[in-house]
């Protein structure tokens, strides 16, 4: 089945890079076919063989082409305009402390993501699958980040038909209509996740931490997990631990037939149990990808066992793949699907064979240990580990007198214990260094502490699953504390472990290396299955490609002799990343997501899922300074997370003061070992032949108790006959109290607002280029009118992050160059080769 898979994936792939015409692929496909048939009549099979694989690999460029979605549904509305939808509940509600998200079908395949945050003293409604609704929203459509390196958001909504995202400003906003809608099978399974999670609530009243980590590890229901719970499974390379997977339906099978093999039920009868058992799990868990791939592969193993074949694991893998590339051939490109499979074919293609030849030998040895008899049976290797165990057991009794029978089972029960440890230790590792390119391109990090951790969170929470729907199809408070245990134990193994993992990310691997990468592993397990002499050879340059993927010796993608300016596409906020001619960096803001009233903040840090991956694209590992303008949430929030990840040798600063979001970055700057440095006005520094100027605040600058826009630090950068002003969010009151050199390159204050940017500073400015850093409809409607107008009456050329993406602008101190993200992204798709 493997070379259908390769085949048909290949296919897929090519489609994506140059793109094809249903219609003569119609022809290729059925022509192919047909050749294969003839030669196969004709008893022609290597002719037979490659013809009927090539005619796979055209069905695959054909069925990409053919599942390309169409034109999308459109939505009629203006930036920030409520408008009133009427549709279908069609995906669980997901609750939090502050919202209530909900998807709502408004057509076919054409579904809005609905978050509705209900006004202190209202009660949200309890919408259920199946309901007709109307509610008031202010719609807007998904949007990427577009800058390189970024998560491709738009696409991922898509493939679940969300078309537009909506926000409802209180409870009234939705109105329940009369009638039905949807499957009755699917409301009827909803309705049984639904009990099950109520009852999860009601076993762990007050416990935050035990009821949100139950409910996603138990049903995929992430909505009241927290990020500091996850933080050290993610740094210890364990998540996958909490992470609904085949692991789980393979625990829950194993403990379904286990309790009905003990109540006499025949075997067979018993894997079809389990098999049905296992798809409603994966039904109620939310249908994700990975536990419906899971329970396809419980079903071909079950139908093996029913024809009494043996089921091979690449086999399986490979024919439940071309089974999920044949309904949703994007699929192949999603890290979810990618991940699975990788690790699932490691453990089939490198891990198991090893296995199988060497500590599955000796495990085998040990059963029967006091049985002579047996060791006729095993190989001469075995046979002599067996006596050698009779004999230290003899020497025991003859020490202890303690009955050798006894003696010689212990020594046998410690040993497969020792083998089964080394083999979990063998096996997570295999994955790791197999998942490797994967885990660097998508996570930018890569755990070694995993490899103990996996030894006791593995089983740990392998155990939580079956005890944890004890719990809940009994209501028992025994297997709820038992359950409770197990999370806590699992949480402080993470905690422990992450204490020693070094706090490193590793920047994109090369284009050419990870090819290289990928290939010497697929050598190596052809090797390792053949047993071919070659595959230490193949091993080695694997290992070596693997050492470069995480050293990641390579320079980063910077330009010498140029100044850089570049303000990455951050939405409502500030992110700047400034390269000086001796390659020297610096990164001014690091953006974020403000919060108002009671709400929580969002799971989106834009330091961590923006602007660390800009950074990685570049190649960088390290960062020489980092400015934070001032302490608002837009321009500081997202820095701790830079911070921790590149580690700066200074932090320039405007002020210190006492409020969450400094607390936060010092906090990140002291873990790091980065220097303070306060500015005032006047101070200047040299690097690389530029000269920093400090604008404002002026020394002796009241500042206000809290946080406020005209706290930001300015800086003028000049290089040659070019110059950059950096303005953070001052305002027209500190506007008036500096006055700046004429400047090439104006980064606009406050993200265009009506009360920054005034005329006074553009008559003494007079820039060439303005850059507004701002969102899409942004609900502060920036940049604002005016500002655009006194721009324009300045004659300078304007360039926007919600329209433009990422901006940059290069000189050598005579000549400028620009680039914007939007016209890179047009070139790229009018590409073809």
């Amino acid at each position: 089945m493997l070379a259908p898979l390769a085949a048909l994936a290949t296919g897929i792939l090519l489609n994506r890079l140059v793109g094809f015409e249903s219609r003569p692929l119609w022809v290729a496909t059925a022509a192919l076919m047909s050749i294969a048939t003839l030669c196969r009549w004709l008893n022609l099979r290597r002719l037979a063989v490659g013809a009927a694989l090539t005619s796979v690999l055209s069905a695959g460029l054909l069925l990409d082409v053919l599942r390309q979605p169409g034109a999308p549904y459109a939505f009629e509305f203006r930036p920030r305009e409520t408008v009133t939808l009427q549709g279908c509940v069609v995906d669980p509600t997901a609750w939090s402390e502050d919202r209530q998200q909900f998807a709502l079908e408004v057509a076919q395949g054409a579904r809005v993501r609905v978050s509705i945050y209900p006004r202190p003293g209202e009660e949200a409604p309890r919408l259920t699958y199946g309901q007709r609704v109307e509610v008031d929203v202010r719609l807007r459509k998904p949007r990427n980040f577009r800058n390189p390196g970024a998560f491709d958001y738009e696409t991922y909504l898509a493939r679940q038909h969300i078309l537009g995202l909506g926000s409802a400003a209180g409870a009234h906003s939705v109105r329940i209509l009369p009638g039905g809608c949807g499957s009755w099978w699917k409301r009827w399974i909803l309705a049984l996740r639904t009990a099950a999670l109520e009852r999860i609530d009601r076993l762990y009243p007050g416990d935050g931490y035990a009821c949100g980590m139950l409910r996603a590890v138990l049903l995929g229901d992430a909505s009241r997990i927290e990020s500091i719970w996850t933080d050290s499974f993610r740094r210890t390379g364990t998540y996958h631990a909490l992470v609904i997977s085949g692991l789980h339906i393979t625990v829950l099978a194993l403990a379904l037939h286990i309790v009905l093999r003990l109540c006499f039920i025949p075997e067979m009868a018993s894997l079809v149990l389990t098999t049905l058992a296992a798809w409603l799990y994966a039904l109620v868990s939310g249908s994700g990808a990975p536990v419906i791939r899971a329970a396809g592969g419980y079903t071909l193993f079950l139908a093996a066992r029913f024809f009494h074949r043996r089921g091979r694991i690449l086999n399986v893998l490979a024919a439940v793949a071309l089974v999920y590339l044949l309904v949703d051939p994007g699929g192949m490109f999603d890290a979810s699907f990618q991940l699975s499979f990788l690790s699932v074919a490691a453990i089939g293609a490198l891990a198991a064979p090893v296995l199988d030849r060497t500590s599955k030998q000796l495990a085998l040895a040990m059963r029967g240990i006091t049985d002579v008899r047996r060791d006729w049976r095993l190989t001469a290797e075995a046979a002599q580990c067996r006596v050698e165990l009779r004999l230290a057991a003899q020497t025991i009794y003859a020490w202890t007198r303690i009955p050798e029978r006894w003696v010689a089972k212990g020594l046998a029960t410690a040993v497969r214990g020792a083998v089964r440890a080394w083999e979990l230790i063998f096996v997570s590792a295999t994955v790791q260094f197999a998942l490797a390119l994967p885990m660097l391109s998508y996570f930018h990090r890569l755990s070694f502490s995993g490899l103990s951790a996996n030894l006791f969170i593995v089983p740990a929470m392998s155990a939580a699953v079956p005890v944890g729907f004890a719990a809940i199809f009994t209501g028992w408070a025994g297997f709820a504390w038992a359950t409770q245990w197990l999370l806590r134990f699992s949480q402080r193994v993470a905690e422990f472990h992450a204490a020693f993992e070094p706090r490193w990310r590793t920047p994109d691997p090369p284009l050419p290396l990870a090819i290289s990468f990928a290939g010497a592993v697929l050598v190596l397990a052809i090797g390792v299955s053949a047993r071919a002499k070659w595959r230490w050879a193949a091993l080695a340059a694997a290992l070596a490609a693997f050492a470069l993927l995480v050293w990641h010796p390579f320079p980063p993608q910077l330009y010498a002799g140029e100044l850089e300016f570049t303000a990455l596409d951050v939405g409502q906020g500030d992110s700047l990343f400034i390269v000086f001619p001796d390659r020297t960096t610096l990164l001014v803001d690091g953006g974020g997501t403000p919060v108002y009233g009671d709400r929580k903040p969002p799971r989106l840090d834009i330091g961590e899922d923006v602007v660390s991956p800009y950074l990685w694209s570049r190649s960088l590992r390290r960062l020489h300074y980092v400015a934070v303008s001032h302490l608002h949430a837009d321009h500081a929030g997202g820095l701790p997370a830079v911070i921790a990840n590149f580690q700066p040798e200074e932090l320039w600063v405007s002020r210190t003061a006492r409020c969450p979001e400094w607390d936060r970055i010092a906090a990140a700057a002291q873990a790091a070992g980065t220097r303070i440095r306060v500015w005032t006005a006047g101070e200047t520094v040299q690097i690389g032949g530029t000269k920093i100027e400090a604008l404002w605040p002026p020394r002796g600058y009241s500042f206000p108790e809290t946080p406020q826009n005209n706290d930001s630090l300015v800086l003028r950068i000049s290089y040659g006959k070019h110059s950059v002003l950096l303005t953070g969010d001052v305002e027209w009151r500190a506007e008036a109290e500096f006055s700046p050199p004429p400047t090439t390159i104006l980064k606009v204050a406050h993200h265009g607002s009506r009360t920054s940017t005034g005329a006074r500073l553009l008559d003494a400015a007079r820039p060439s280029y303005a850059v507004i850093s701002a969102g899409a409809d942004n609900v502060y409607g920036n940049p604002h009118s005016a500002t655009l107008d006194r721009l324009a009456w300045a004659n300078t050329a304007i360039f926007r992050t919600d329209h433009d993406g990422r901006v940059s602008i290069w000189t050598d101190g005579r000549r400028l160059r620009t680039e914007c993200q939007r016209d890179a992204d047009r070139a790229r798709l009018n590409w073809r080769p």
